[in-house]
């Protein structure tokens, strides 16, 4: 699998959980918190392996998406802490569902930048061989990915 096709599968992913949060209850506490916890999973791993492995790659092949890229990591920034304040919040908390709805709107928004207006680039300019061997290590790296917001470099990077 290639490196686009893994985040896009991932931004997948991430949208299945945001819709199944957007059908809760406001007293479905329990199925909120584990399907944030899940987004917070997602979410973390997927923005780790995108700094680590993706971003530098796609700034080295497409120099011309760097400016892109330096946005996704600001976003990446606000995203992190808003999943590292959620972790600790409780689902019953009047302001937990506004905190999930705004990291929604972001992700969704940081989701089609990336797919509409930069991934295309990205694709062209490295090629598939180049994409399939990212696509690999970026799999792998998943496997070891910190699991906390905040180990994500844009957390204090940004």
């Amino acid at each position: 699998m290639d490196g686009i096709v893994l985040l896009r599968e991932d931004h997948k992913t991430v949208e299945k959980l945001f819709k199944q949060f957007e059908k809760t209850d406001d007293d479905a506490h329990a199925e909120r918190r584990s399907i944030v916890d899940q987004v917070i999973e997602e979410l973390t791993v997927h923005a780790w392996i995108e700094e680590q492995i993706f971003y530098p790659a796609a700034r080295e092949g497409a120099p011309d998406t760097t400016d892109h890229i330096l946005e996704s990591v600001e976003e990446h920034h606000a995203v992190v802490w808003m999943l590292s304040e959620l972790k600790d919040m409780e689902p019953a908390d009047e302001r937990f569902k506004a905190k999930m709805s705004v990291l929604m709107e972001n992700v969704r928004h940081h989701v089609e930048e990336e797919e509409q207006e930069w991934f295309p680039e990205v694709r062209k300019a490295l090629g598939r061989n180049r994409l399939v061997e990212l696509g690999d290590e970026m799999r792998k790296a998943k496997e070891s990915a910190p699991r906390d917001p905040l180990a994500v470099p844009s957390a204090t990077d940004a």
